[in-house]
């Protein structure tokens, strides 16, 4: 949040007359949702009155878990009890009352910021611009489809003062409601995407749908938008100054003249702006949609005066958008177009644009829902009809109760549904050789069920990450800490074999302050990948100076010599660098000792270009209390040593010692920082708070083959597996290239399949391994085995193995695919 915000503040910024307990701390959160409050001490609650939940029905647990401050309705009783813990600020709308907190705090941001609104693509565009921009700037942007009345104010609470850019989103169904938006988002910078048929029954025409989009820009300086879309742009070009517009066609007399050249399954896009400057970019698609949406990026990130360069590797590593326009392998060779988030008229065309994109397959089958909120059904499907004649659709299936109305169009190759669950039951996926499926529906038709029934079964072994659970985890320690504690995330080792590019894209969202690594190159890797956080270098050597200095890498300084050769580096390069001082209190691996304190105080003096970000130690036995003692000696050891080096500086560095097992066991010795490595991976090695943390990795994999093995069998190399009654075995699709521990070897190890147990049979192969189906029935080559995850605790199977969690993380090959998703 950008402005901490007193009692009084709220109460002003709101218009509440304050009941109950005064405060005197400072709101640094605000919520609305009672399972994300990390800081109940410093957090406002709003309670929404939703659709499915009131959340003043959470506020005597929220008052238990020590949140004192309350944004409610006025109609709300305040019992006695609650009155002498916490404050009440009661508004007629809690809802409007948060949209004013939340314009406050957009007028605390200087910097500039993006609006995005219109009918299609907002979203992707939004994530685009924010890669793009990232190689340049540090970027907040609303988080998934943050566009609503709640999900706007939200966006704007997770702007940070140093944040250079925001991006926000604004989505609207009904006349009113953007004049709301558009007080709390100010765009300095907009960007008008196109017009589509979505919410047409909100508004009484398509115009006035435009001009109550446009409202969102009527402060704004500049606006940027495509003059193809007549229908826009006539309306646009009427309301809107010509100083302020930017527009952008592929036709001349714009802006931007703008040309695309197919380059085997890339696009070049060329770019003649008016006053003949030309610019030229490589994009990796080229299919209409996705064209349209990144011109959009290159020209906002021109506008904002990023460089060419920049824009350029940005788009190079632009990722897809989940659930839009998705293409995936289908069954028998099929191809599915997964739009199943999309339901609009304008949305639909340009899926069947990208549909008649894709190489020739037998058929081309569009399964479609009910176009919810499109206006008048006998006009919609009339123009569904004229889509479907123009593109040579050769079947259709339809789901609903108005898409009916296209069998009177094509009665010969249509069929409808009343509802997904009886498309269900007559989806074959034999029926479909070699096709071109587009499925595109409405959220509440649920047809990622028709994806999964038709996409091809993935054989193969996948680490699937469930990002949520590293929020949660990451939360939970947070919650552990003092307000004001800094947190610095571990990443070395490929992020214990999550992969650290995406790990620590996530966790730099969730505000973690600083990142560590094992090697230079580690941290350039993350660099590169837009990652901006201070990161630490564990154990960095000579030869990295070159890539510390250009990467602004923060290594760790353990010895006197070191010490001399990093610092002669920073003053023959005439550069300051910052350092973390590695204190030795009992470990006995790396750092300075205490005898080495007199030597190093002068070569405080003799450096001066080596400024100390940290001074750290690191606890030989956090994790067992057996070590408790020991541990603390060590803590009182490295606060003498760091205070001797202090007394030489006129700064203070930070202080940290904690690890994971740390932040549990020893919550007085928090000091500055933490350092969270494995507890936010989902392993809690004390075994205090086990069921307090979300497993956050899965492993899983694929049954190549079963085989029936008469008695007296054996399995594997070295004929290790023995099955003297015979008996099913299962092979599966990973082996110890792979990561699965030899180790799990002759019934070590066990995986699940259906549910049940599977112990391994033989030894563990390089890229496979056996396993006993015989007491699992109606297995099928191709079922899903997993290795590990909720249903099997990592510590479960290295203790079978004689190891820690630790090693069965990080020893993941790279060359297993990670997924990462949320659930």
């Amino acid at each position: 949040m950008l402005a901490q915000l007193s009692f009084d503040q709220v109460a002003e910024l709101t218009g509440a007359k304050p009941l109950g307990k005064k405060f005197d701390f400072l709101i640094t959160q605000i919520s609305i949702d009672s399972r994300q409050v990390i800081h109940p001490e410093q957090t406002l609650f709003v309670a929404l009155r939703g659709a499915k939940a009131d959340g003043a029905t959470f506020i005597a647990q929220l008052i238990e878990e020590g949140i004192q401050a309350f944004l409610v309705h006025p109609d709300l009783e305040i019992p006695k009890e609650w009155a002498e813990k916490a404050a009440f600020f009661p508004v007629n709308d809690t809802r409007e009352a948060l949209q004013k907190l939340a314009a406050f705090q957009r007028s605390q941001f200087s910097k500039p910021l993006v609006g995005i609104t219109g009918s299609n693509g907002k979203t992707i565009i939004k994530e685009w611009l924010g890669q793009v921009l990232s190689q340049s700037y540090a970027v907040a942007k609303s988080p998934k489809s943050y566009n609503s009345q709640v999900g706007v104010p939200l966006s704007i609470f997770g702007i940070q003062p140093y944040h250079q850019v925001a991006i926000l989103e604004a989505g609207i169904s009904r006349v009113g409601e953007m004049d709301a938006l558009k007080g709390m988002i100010q765009p300095n910078l907009g960007i008008f995407t196109n017009i589509g048929s979505a919410h047409e029954e909100g508004f009484s025409s398509q115009e006035e749908k435009i001009l109550e989009k446009l409202k969102l820009f009527e402060e704004t300086q500049l606006l940027i938008y495509c003059r193809d879309h007549s229908n826009l742009s006539t309306i646009l070009e009427t309301q809107i100054s010509e100083e302020k517009r930017i527009s952008w066609s592929l036709a001349p007399g714009a802006d931007f003249s703008v040309s695309y050249k197919n380059q085997e399954g890339k696009t070049r896009i060329i770019l003649l702006k008016n006053d003949l400057s030309t610019f030229t970019f490589l994009v990796p698609f080229s299919d209409k949609a996705s064209l349209e949406n990144v011109t959009h990026v290159i020209v906002a990130a021109l506008v904002l005066g990023q460089e060419l360069q920049a824009i350029q590797e940005g788009l190079e590593h632009l990722k897809p958008v989940d659930m839009r326009l998705t293409l995936k392998p289908g069954v028998n060779d099929s191809l599915i177009i997964d739009d199943t988030y999309n339901n609009d008229l304008a949305g639909l065309r340009v899926a069947l644009e990208f549909m008649s994109q894709q190489r020739p397959k037998k058929s081309k089958i569009l399964i479609l829902s009910d176009l919810l909120q499109q206006g008048t059904p006998e006009k919609v499907y009339a123009e569904v009809a004229e889509l479907i004649d123009s593109y040579h659709l050769d079947q259709i299936l339809g789901v609903g109760k108005e898409v009916v109305r296209l069998q009177n169009f094509f009665p010969d190759k249509s069929k409808v549904f009343d509802n997904t669950e009886e498309l269900l039951k007559e989806l074959d996926p034999e029926q479909f050789q070699n096709d071109l499926i587009l499925i595109t529906g409405a959220r509440s038709f649920a047809f990622e069920r028709v994806v999964n029934r038709l996409q091809q079964r993935i054989h193969g072994t996948t680490l699937e990450i469930n990002l949520n659970a590293l929020t949660h985890n990451f939360n939970f320690y947070k919650r552990q800490l003092r307000p004001g504690t800094k947190v610095m995330v571990m990443v070395k080792a490929f992020a214990y074999g999550g992969g650290a590019a995406e790990i620590a894209n996530h966790i730099q969202t969730m505000g973690a302050d600083y990142l560590a690594v094992a090697f230079s190159d580690e941290g350039v890797a993350l660099r590169k990948q837009g990652i901006r956080l201070p990161i630490m270098v564990l154990n960095p050597v000579e030869e990295s100076f070159d890539l510390i200095r250009e990467y602004a890498l923060e290594p760790v300084v353990f010895s006197l010599d070191f010490f001399k050769k990093i610092g002669q580096y920073a003053q023959n390069h005439q550069t300051q660098l910052s350092i973390h001082l590695d204190l030795d209190t009992g470990m006995h691996r790396l750092g300075f000792e205490a005898k080495h304190i007199s030597a190093l105080k002068p070569l405080l003096k003799e450096f001066p270009e080596l400024r100390i970000a940290s001074f750290y130690t690191h606890l030989v036995g956090a994790d067992e209390e057996i070590h408790h003692d020991f541990s603390i000696s060590q803590l009182n050891l490295f606060q003498e040593m760091k205070s001797q080096i202090e007394a030489e500086l006129d700064y203070k560095p930070l202080v940290h010692a904690l690890n994971s097992a740390g932040i549990v066991r020893f919550p007085d010795y928090q000091m500055d920082m933490v350092r969270l490595g494995i507890g936010l991976y989902g392993v809690e090695v004390t075994g205090k708070f086990d069921s307090s943390l979300r497993p956050v990795s899965t492993l899983k994999t694929t049954i190549s083959q079963i085989k029936d093995l008469p008695p007296g069998a054996t399995v594997g190399y070295s004929r290790k597996g023995v099955l003297p009654n015979g008996g099913k075995i299962g092979t599966l699709a990973i082996g110890y290239a792979d990561g699965y521990d030899r180790r799990f070897s002759q019934g070590k190890g066990y995986v699940l399949i259906h549910g049940k147990k599977a112990p391994v049979i033989g030894n563990v192969c390089m890229d496979m391994t056996m396993v006993d189906l015989s007491e699992i029935p109606e297995v099928r080559e191709g079922d899903e085995a997993i290795i590990y995850g909720e249903q099997i605790s990592l510590k479960e199977l290295a203790d079978r193995i004689g190891t820690i969690p630790y090693e069965l993380l990080t020893n993941i090959s790279t060359r297993v695919k990670r997924v990462y998703y949320l659930d």
